[in-house]
This record gives C-alpha cells, sequence and structure tokens, in this order.
C-alpha cells in the first residue's frame, strides 16, 4: 500500500507548515450578503460544474490536480444551501486553486429523536447555487457508498466533546468526525472552511486534525447572518413568522455583553443576563456557557477571547449561536 502525506507543488513556493486560522472576533458578526438568487434567475458562470458521485473519482479528480501543482479547497455541507454557505465556498476561493464543495446528510450524527429524515434538502438548487458561485466540483455520495453496511470504525474525541452540544447529543461528534476524516481522505484537500456558528465543531475537526496528523489547514469563518441578526442556518426554515421573530434573542442575548474589558466579570452574572433575555423571547433554554476558546471549559471570570455560546429551543427547532468576547 502505498501512502502519500505531501503533494507535490510548483517550484514557486517552499509551503510553509499547515496552521489553524480563526478570523478577528471583530469579523464574527459582518453583515450578510445580498440574498441568495432564487434557482430560476440564477446565472450560470461560464465554467462547467463537475459533480462527482463516487469516492473514487474524487480522488482520482484530486491527485490530478495535485500533480499539476493545484490546491485544492474544501467545503463539506450536508446541502440545503444558503448564503453562510456561499461565504464559505468565497473563503476556499481566496486560499485555493480549486474548489470542492461536498453535499451529503450525514446519517450518523443525528439522534434516534433527531430531524435527520425531515432534514431539508434540495439537491437542484444547491447545484445551481454551486455553479453560479464558481464551484470547481460537488461530491454528491449516496449513504450506502460512503457508509459499508457492516461498518464498525468510528472516530471518538474525547475531551471536547464532553459538554455543551456534546452532552445534549450522545453520538453526535463521533458521527461528524468520522465523515469529516472520510470526507478529507477522498477529497484530500489542501484548506477545508467551517462556519464559527458550529464552535464546538470546528473546535473539535481542528482537533482532529492536530491528533491525526491530517495534512489539512482548518480555516474557520465568520458566521454570516442575517439583516437583522439572526444566524444563517438550514433549520431556520423550520420556523414560522413568530418563531422567526423569536429567534432573535440568541444574538440579542450574546451582544447583551457588550465589550468585556480588563476587570474580569463574573460569568454567572453574564450568563444570567443572557437567561433573562433568552427567556424574554419565549425561547427554551438548551444551555448557555462562556468557555475557553481550546478547551471549552467553563470560566469563572470573563476575558477578551472567551467564547459565549447558546443553544436555545424556538418552538420544536433547535438553534445555536455564539460570540467570540
Amino acid at each position: 500500500m502505498k501512502i502519500m502525506v505531501k503533494h507535490q507543488r510548483p517550484e514557486r513556493e517552499q509551503q510553509p507548515e499547515k496552521k489553524f486560522i480563526l478570523r478577528k472576533s471583530g469579523d464574527t458578526n459582518r453583515q450578510a450578503v445580498p440574498a441568495v438568487p432564487s434557482p430560476a434567475t440564477t446565472e450560470p458562470v461560464c465554467q462547467d460544474l463537475k459533480i462527482l458521485r463516487f469516492a473514487c473519482e474524487v480522488t482520482e479528480w484530486a491527485r490530478a490536480l495535485h500533480r499539476e501543482g493545484k490546491r485544492i479547497g474544501f467545503v463539506p455541507t450536508m446541502g440545503y444551501l444558503h448564503a453562510g454557505h456561499l461565504s464559505l465556498v468565497e473563503e476556499a476561493q481566496k486560499n485555493a486553486d480549486v474548489v470542492c464543495v461536498s453535499i451529503f446528510v450525514n446519517p450518523t450524527q443525528f439522534g434516534p429523536e433527531e430531524d435527520f429524515e425531515q432534514y431539508p434538502r434540495n439537491e437542484e438548487q444547491d447545484l445551481q447555487l454551486c455553479r453560479a458561485a464558481g464551484v470547481d466540483m460537488v461530491y454528491l455520495p449516496r449513504p450506502d457508498s460512503m457508509y459499508a453496511s457492516d461498518a464498525s470504525v468510528y472516530i471518538f474525541e474525547n475531551k471536547l466533546q464532553s459538554g455543551l452540544c456534546g452532552a445534549r447529543r450522545p453520538g453526535h461528534f463521533r458521527g461528524v468526525c468520522t465523515i469529516v476524516a472520510k470526507l478529507f481522505n477522498i477529497v484530500q484537500p489542501d484548506i477545508a472552511v467551517f462556519g464559527q456558528k458550529d464552535y464546538q465543531q470546528v473546535t473539535i475537526i481542528r482537533r482532529m486534525v492536530r491528533d491525526l496528523n491530517f495534512p489539512v489547514e482548518i480555516i474557520t469563518a465568520p458566521t454570516l447572518r442575517e439583516p437583522d441578526g439572526l444566524a444563517m442556518s438550514s433549520r431556520n426554515i423550520y420556523l414560522s413568522p413568530e418563531e422567526r421573530q423569536a429567534a432573535l434573542g440568541l444574538n440579542r442575548a450574546l451582544m447583551s455583553l457588550g465589550t468585556i474589558g480588563v476587570g474580569h466579570p463574573a460569568a454567572e452574572l453574564l450568563l444570567e443576563q443572557m437567561r433573562s433575555i433568552i427567556t424574554q423571547h419565549g425561547l427554551v433554554e438548551d444551555y448557555i456557557a462562556i468557555v475557553d476558546p481550546d478547551t471549552l471549559k467553563t470560566v469563572s471570570n470573563v476575558q477578551r477571547g472567551h467564547v459565549a455560546l447558546i443553544a436555545a429551543f424556538c418552538g420544536k427547532t433547535r438553534l445555536i449561536d455564539n460570540r467570540i468576547l
């Protein structure tokens, strides 16, 4: 078996060591880009979008590009794309020569009582948006080609997944780590872009990349928001008009923390402040926490760089958001 851990690069560059990039907290709440055009009005770009469905052909595509000295950017998604996803594509395009987007609703990261069957899907619209955004290749695997019927090997992160969403969704991050590792092996990207909205997820992926020596640079892009501050999410489609207004409580609770200065305010006071706003908006708290950005452990006294995170139910829909303080 031949294992390659270094891609051939042109003479022009002496590649630096892979690094993790987290955009500045000041960029976290940047305003949304113009609304995503509907498929009916989307004008395709000149290039043709390559659509691949089998792992072997994706890997051959990647190897051919690396032989040419091309740098591959990767944006893994579960589809039902919106402007937030397209902002990740834009970030990948800034850091790579070609960009691959994967669209796969991963069954292993959903619990038995979660919304796997109901998770929104629209393959045709996703492909049109990728084409309009200048994506080079979309990987569209089928579940039976991604997981063998007797699959028995999974990746389990042992520290960062124990709290927050990991405590509420047992097995979720085992599914996330496993599918991301498989996608990295198939696509062989040089860089991969994830959104800050899923802060615990991207922190765990960064740890996995470090501990398992994946030759992939992880870029965490800022959360993209609607003009009124709601973090973009595929699950927002579940919200009724009344729930859509109530959902604004997540970002308002986070923004109520203001600028954390040198006084190191007590975390519990700030947590109660956020809980009060969540309750006023009719939301049901799942968790509210302020944590260290690297260990995800809760803190007693808050400093710049700590991360405030909220998960709350708006009706039956579970929403998450966060802010780097």
